[in-house]
Parts: structure tokens; sequence; C-alpha cells
């Protein structure tokens, strides 16, 4: 059993002066069979601890049910495994570009600006949730022979309130639960940041990308004594569909890297390697220095252009790292491990069968709720996924502007049976004016929930209703198709495909058959926008906005022979599916 404490200048292991060489690896957005390597292969850059948060919203999708929870324990043993020290970060809000910054949707629905406050509703359902997550990580902590050295106090706080309450209460939750290894808090280093997320005798630390010995200053105002860590050291960025790819120049960051050491202060590489968001969990961001303007949805890959690439390979930031590191560890670096395997060749395959939506939704789909109004996303129990609302337009009466207010994010629009538009904006009209009687049908799409600035918790789907002129069109059947529902292969098989027809919306289904499988890239050419999954895996969204243009493929997912993808494209389908 050892004692990790923090000093009056240094972290302290067992009374002994330590710097922590960490990087944040998110559990959740690795194959679980490839956590060895990717800890391997931050082991050999330098460092000798890792950084992950935990999203209780892919733990509890709905309130009470849990989903494989234990993944976390899995995680630590893995790191303790790999000879390393773990940073746990389980908010419960994390931000992470994660969808709704981990929260459950059926949590922020209800509770909406309630949420990260003293609000009793709110801490009632945090206690709860950190009852059944946290006797792992307390099992796992150093005191106890475990590879926990740290844990988080919320996340960023001080970019979002000021309730100190609140923030005291969290750390009372966390000690109540067991954990007894040091808390921290993490922040900008801004006096209004630092100010309203840090809490009295808890360790702060400050997130940034640059600038080390000026961020240092201003926490050093703040917490005179302690070590220094810049919690997150930026190292890249990560993509938002339809903008410009991120990088970071290698030498400038590894350059910023070495102030941050240079000051004395211990570092967590953020990302060190950051992996995907599979399976729709990409989060969303607001424009704007204030974080109020347009939605800005967040790519599938979240490879954050870290010095471990998307696919666990080393980039030349990894090697500059790798260099600036060597000077602060304890002895010879480990060797660099080798590769994964990648596929042995590429395959291709063309889109043979098809249902459209309408049968997608009567066999996978909720069931269909009648209201006056159009219900949420979060009222009909959707996380990630898409809504069909169905309304009709009285008559007789001449054509008038048909207008959605407060959509959130993309609703296709089809008036009595034929496609109108595509709406993509929060107050949209139609282009051409409905006249009465009419059938309209509103496909509405989430691109992920806010994660981070004022805007967290807003609600999805249809949020303030369908206007003809200015009159609200009431009686609304509203059905979900989640994400979450393809998981079932069995109930996936019973969907009535047929032979294509056009390349209308839909379930495709394409067979890819290959003799060595490994990790690979997924392309869709000719597609336009939609979820992609392989042998019932889900690797994410698609869509031909960019930047990105594949999608990864771990190769564990992969088999020898015939692997089975299927493409629910939401707009305008393709022919062929590479993988290479």
């Amino acid at each position: 059993m050892s004692e990790f404490a923090v000093g009056e200048e240094h972290f302290l292991l067992d009374g002994r002066p330590v710097r922590l060489l960490s990087g944040a690896l998110h559990y959740f957005r690795v194959h679980e069979a490839q956590w060895g390597h990717r800890l391997a292969m931050l082991k050999a850059m330098g460092l000798n601890c890792v950084e992950t948060y935990v999203p209780w919203n892919l733990h509890e999708r709905e309130s009470g049910r849990y989903d494989d929870v234990e993944a976390l324990g899995r995680f630590l043993d893995a790191v303790e495994a790999a000879g390393m020290w773990a940073i746990v970060r389980p908010g419960a809000y994390i931000c992470a570009e994660w969808e709704n910054g981990g929260l459950p949707q059926w949590l922020t629905g209800p509770l909406g600006r309630r949420v990260r406050t003293a609000d009793a509703a709110y801490l009632a359902e945090v206690e709860r949730w950190f009852g059944r997550l946290l006797p792992q990580v307390a099992a796992r902590q150093i005191d106890r022979g475990g590879p926990v050295i740290m844990v988080q106090a919320e996340n960023e706080y001080g970019s979002f309130g000021s309730d100190q309450a609140y923030l005291r209460r969290i750390v009372e939750l966390l000690r109540d639960c067991g954990i007894t290894v040091p808390l921290f808090t993490s922040d900008g280093p801004e006096d209004h940041m630092l100010t309203g997320g840090s809490v009295p005798g808890v360790l702060a630390t400050a997130n940034f990308g640059s600038g080390a010995r000026e961020a240092f200053e201003v926490l050093r105002r703040h917490q005179p004594a302690g070590p220094l860590m810049c919690m997150e050291f930026w190292c890249g960025w990560f993509d938002h569909w339809g903008k410009d790819h991120v990088v970071r120049d290698p030498a400038d960051a590894a350059a910023a890297l070495r102030e941050i050491l240079e000051c004395g202060a211990s570092v967590n590489i953020y990302m060190a390697h950051g992996g995907s968001n599979f399976a729709g969990w990409a989060g969303a961001n607001r424009s704007g220095d204030l974080h109020g303007g347009e939605l800005l949805p967040d790519v599938t890959s979240y490879d954050y252009d870290a010095p471990v690439d998307e696919a666990g390979l080393p980039t030349e930031k990894y090697w500059r790292f790798r260099e600036v590191l060597a000077a602060y560890a304890v002895g010879p670096l480990p060797d660099v491990p080798d590769a994964p395997p990648r596929l042995g060749a590429p395959a291709q395959g063309t889109a043979g069968e098809w249902a459209p939506l309408s049968d997608v939704l009567e066999v996978l789909g909720d069931e269909e709720v009648a209201s006056p109004v159009p219900p949420t996303f979060e009222e009909l129990g959707v996380d990630r996924g898409i809504v069909r609302y169905r309304t009709e337009v009285p008559g007789p009466r001449r054509p008038y502007p048909l207008r959605v207010s407060g959509l959130r994010d993309l609703a296709t629009v089809t008036v009595d049976g034929v496609r109108a538009g595509l709406l993509d904006a929060e107050d949209a009209v139609l282009d051409e004016p409905v006249a009465g009687p009419a059938a309209v049908e509103l496909w509405v799409e989430s691109l992920g929930r806010v994660n981070y600035g004022p805007r967290l918790a807003e609600p999805k789907g249809i949020t303030v209703g369908v206007l003809h002129e200015r009159q609200y069109l009431h009686g609304f059947r509203a059905q979900g198709l989640r994400l979450e529902a393809f998981g079932d292969a069995e109930a996936v098989a019973k969907v009535p495909f047929r032979a294509v027809e056009g390349a209308e919306p839909g379930l495709y289904r394409v067979t890819l058959d290959m003799a060595a499988p490994g990790d690979a890239g997924l392309e869709l050419p000719g597609w336009t926008r939609g979820f992609v999954w392989v042998n019932g895996f889900c690797l994410g969204r698609y869509w031909a906005a960019g930047p990105q243009k594949s999608l990864f493929v771990p190769g564990p997912v992969l088999r020898g022979g015939a692997n089975e993808v299927w493409v629910l494209e939401l707009d305008r389908g393709g022919e062929d599916v590479r993988l290479g």
C-alpha cells in the first residue's frame, strides 16, 4: 500500500516528491481489446499516469437501467497492469466533447437549467449515480493497492457557474463514497473561472494550451501553495462537421509542453490518444466567444491531433513529446509497441438491399405518441437518433409559409408524401408555401447535444412548434427511432429489406468479404449523411459535409469471411462501401 498526497510544493508518494506525467485516454472511446496497446503507447512516450473521464449517460441511458458500469473498473485494472497511475474524473458533468457533457437526457430534460447547481432533485440523482459508480474507484485507490491517485470534483465549473454550495456538496459526496485520495478541480487560468470553480481545501489545477508561466502566475494568485499542474494541456483540438480540419504544429506543441515542465509543474496531456466517438455519442458546441451562437456538431473522430492518432499510431508529435518527456523520466523509456494489425487487403461492396425509413421505423421504432404539441426528444426518451413528427394542415385554405420554431437540429419535410425541403435553422421556413388540407411529416435529427457553455441541457427536436402563417398547428403524432435499437441484431433481421430502388433515405445492407481482418478505415463515397454499423458495432455518424472522410474501424470488430454493414442514410444514398 502507498500514500499519495498533496504537499506544499509537490505531489508526494510515500512522503517523496513526485511529478505526474499524465495523458488523457478515455476508455469509452477505445475498443476494449485495444486498451492494452494504447496504454503501452502512452508509457513508451514517457508518461507515468493516465486520466479518464466517466460519461454518466453512456452507463445509465434510462433512469435506473445501468449498462456496463464495470467497464471503468476493468480499465483501471488495465492501467495497473501497464504499471501506471490513474486519475479519474467522474463529473457528474464532464464536457469532453461528448453528448450533453455526459449528463443523461432523461435528467436534463425535466431539470433544464437546474442541473449543475445545488438543486435538490439534481443532487439526489448525482448521489445515487455516485453510489453506483464510485465503489469500484474507491476499491482501486493507491492506499488500497490500486492505481488511482486523484479524483476530480465536477469539471471546469468556473466556465459555467458560481454555486459554491453545489461544489462543496460534490466534494462531500465523493468523500461519502469512500474516495480518500486527493481531490482536485480544474479550470481555465482566469480569475472568474478560478473563483467560480475552486473549492477551499481542494487542489486547484489549470487547463490551457500555451503560455504556462502566465497561467501558473494566475493560479498562484488563487492558490499560493500546493503543486502546480496543468490538468488539460491542449496539444491539439477537435473538429466540427462542415468546418476545416484543425491541427497544431508538433514543434509548437512540444515547446509548450517543455515550458510546463520547466515551471516545475505536473501535466496531463489532453489528449494523449483521442480515439473515436462511436455510436453517435459526439457532442456539440455553440459558436461565439460566449458560446451562444450557431450549433457546431462534433465529428465522429476524436483524433484531436493527439500524439497517438485515432488508429493508435505514433505521429511526429509523439516523437517530439517523447524527446521532451525522456528528460523527466525515471530510467530509460520502454520500446514503442508494434502497430496493431491492419486490414490485409481492401474490401468493397455495393448496396444491394434496402428498406425505406418508414419500414425501419415500424420494426425498430418506439411506440408512436399522440400529443397536442410536438414532444421533444427528451419527452420521448430519445437520446441519439431521429424522430418522425406527423401533423395535418387544416383546409381548405390558401398557401401560407410553413415554419418550424425551435428546431434542433435538422428536419427533412414531406408534404402529402413528397419531399418539400431540408430545414437546418432553429427558426426555419419551407421554400414553398403549403396549402391546406395537407399531411406533413418532419423527420428530425439531433446532431449532438451541447456539451459546453450556457446552452448545456437544451432539448432536441421541435422545441416550440410548427406554424402555418401565424397559426400553431396542433395534433401531432411522434415516433422515435433510437440508435440503440440497432444493437438488437434479431430485430434488425425483421426489417423487410428489398432490392435497392434509387437512392432514397433508408437502411441499406452491404456484405464485405475479407481474409485477414485488422484496423481499417470505412469510406462511403456518394453517400450523404447518417450512421453506419459493422457486424452490429456502431461506428458513428458519417457526413459528406466533412472534414472527416472515413470512419475508423477497430480490427476486433471485423472477422474473416463475410462482414455485414448497415448504412442508415438520412438523405441521399450512394452505392459503394469501401474498407481499406
